[in-house]
């Protein structure tokens, strides 16, 4: 059995899943502010999914930001995590090797696996399998699985890319807000549900103010041409970070997940506007929403570890 745990900004989720992938228990609590708390609520979730299920299972865990090898949490947006050991912390207090990888990277490997990005049998054999996945929410997350392993890199930090600047910024073209990561002009900032937002009141002058969800339902109810433009603004910036990742690692498959991937068009549009932005041209590159939706990220993280025979 492998337990998955997801730390979030508002619940910390847990799961049990057998070896084929069937969940077999599911828990959640509300994510606590100090980190011996957020320590004792996970250790408090993998009790309770164990006492449930009558097994012991291997540990892995999904937090924001990314852990340094041998070393501390870094650019968490969970304040208590950030110069913290949980791996190292965890492991002791659940007496267990733990594994532990950023909750952007759980996602992508969750879809990489069972999900809208698992391999099919046409693909390729001769060549590397990539997928690559983004969160498009409040924030950005992204996330690299090579060969169904996760792309953590020297650092633990690959695929932090979306606190590098928009590629093909245009003059004059500047973030609606700044990002907790302090670089002007990032891709969260324009690619989030905020950045969305903020494509609104670009486009409307700044006379009203809407948030993602309610631009997504002008949108699709085709009635507020404010709300389209705004929306065509964003995929094009959207387009252009991807285009972005197509350039460097060229993925076979690109999993969308976050609020802002429920809007269905976005899957039609960016293979119509990329082209413009790559230097590969008839992409086989594949676009897909998330098959797991909320849940690929614990279920993710629970693939930390391998199947046990």
């Amino acid at each position: 059995m492998r337990i998955g745990i997801d730390v979030g900004g508002t619940k910390v989720e847990g799961v049990a899943l057998a070896n084929d992938g069937q969940e077999l228990a599911r828990h959640r609590v509300a994510t606590p502010t100090s980190y011996p708390a957020v320590l004792e609520a996970i250790a408090g979730l993998v009790s309770s999914l164990e006492s449930e299920t009558t097994q012991r299972g291997s540990v892995g865990v999904g937090t924001p930001g990314f852990l340094q090898p041998g070393g501390l949490i870094r650019n968490s947006n969970l304040q208590c995590l950030n110069d913290q050991a949980p791996d190292r912390d965890l492991s002791k207090a659940l007496q267990r090797p733990i594994r532990l990888d950023n909750d952007a990277n759980c996602f992508v490997l969750s879809e990489a696996t069972d999900g809208a990005g698992a391999r099919p049998p046409t693909a390729d054999p001769a060549r590397l399998d990539v997928v690559f996945g983004a969160t498009l929410g409040t924030g950005v997350g992204g996330g690299i699985v090579v060969e169904g392993r996760v792309l953590s890199g020297a650092n633990g930090a690959a695929a932090e890319w979306s606190h590098t600047t928009l590629p093909f910024l245009r003059p004059g073209e500047t973030s609606p807000y700044v990002c907790s990561c302090g670089h002007p002009g990032c891709i969260e900032s324009f690619a989030s549900g905020r950045g969305l937002a903020g494509a609104y009141r670009e486009v409307s002058g700044g006379g009203e103010s809407l948030d993602a969800p309610e631009i997504g339902r002008r949108v699709a109810s085709g009635d507020d041409k404010i709300a389209r433009a705004a929306f065509e603004l964003y995929e094009d910036r959207l387009a252009r970070a991807l285009a972005g990742v197509i350039n460097l690692i060229d993925p076979r498959a690109i999993v969308l997940g976050g609020g802002v991937s429920n809007n269905a068009r976005i899957f039609s549009r960016l293979p119509l506007i990329i082209e413009s932005y790559t230097v590969a041209k008839n992409l086989r590159t594949q676009f897909v929403q998330a098959k797991h939706g909320d849940a690929s990220g614990v279920r993710g993280a629970a693939c930390l570890w391998p199947n046990t025979p």
